[in-house]
C-alpha cells in the first residue's frame, strides 16, 4: 500500500480527553541500517491488531510517501524476532475528524515519557497550509527532524524542552 501524507506536527501540554474517539497502544521497531519500521498497534477497545512493515520517505518537510505491507501475526511475530533495531512505545489517542484533517495526539512511555504530541494528517496541500494548529499545541515541530519516529528512538529527547 503507497499513501502520501501531508501532515504537520506540534508539541502539546494535554491530551484533549473530551476529544477522543479511539486509543491504541503502539510499539514501533526502528530496524537498525534501513529506513523500515515494524509497527504492532493495538486497540484499547480489544479490537484487532494493525502489524505492518513501512517505509517512509520525505518529499519535504511535510509530505512524505509510506509504502506499507500489512502482516498476519505469524509472520509478524517472526521479522519482530529477527530484525535489530530501537522500540518506542506510545498510546496513540485519535482525536474527533475535523472535515479534510485527522488528529491524533501520542503519549510517549518509557524514556520519553512526558513527551506528546499532536499530529495533523490533512486530504490537500491547501488544507494543510490553511488549518490552525489546536489550542492544545504549544510549538510546531514538523520542520524538526529530531521529533520523528527514528531520531527519537536512537537519540532520546531533544535538548531544550
Amino acid at each position: 500500500v503507497h499513501v502520501r501524507d501531508e501532515h504537520r506536527v506540534a508539541l502539546c501540554h494535554e491530551v484533549p480527553r473530551e476529544w477522543i474517539v479511539r486509543t491504541e497502544t503502539i510499539v514501533d521497531l526502528y530496524v537498525t541500517g534501513a529506513r523500515l519500521r515494524l509497527r504492532e498497534a493495538r486497540p484499547h477497545d480489544g479490537g484487532p491488531a494493525m502489524l505492518r512493515l513501512s517505509r517512509k520517505a520525505d518529499v519535504d518537510p511535510h509530505t512524505r510517501l509510506i509504502t506499507s505491507i500489512y502482516l498476519p501475526e505469524n509472520e509478524f511475530a517472526v521479522l519482530s524476532a529477527a530484525l535489530q533495531g530501537v522500540r518506542i512505545r506510545k498510546i496513540r489517542h485519535r482525536l474527533k475528524p475535523l472535515p479534510g484533517v485527522v488528529l491524533s495526539v501520542d503519549e510517549f512511555q518509557g524514556e520519553l515519557e512526558g513527551l506528546r504530541m499532536v499530529e495533523a494528517e490533512f486530504d490537500t496541500p491547501e488544507g494543510m497550509a490553511s488549518f490552525p494548529m489546536p489550542d492544545f499545541a504549544i510549538r510546531e515541530v514538523t520542520d524538526d527532524p529530531r521529533f520523528s519516529g527514528g531520531p527519537l528512538a536512537t537519540n532520546g529527547l531533544p535538548g531544550g524542552l
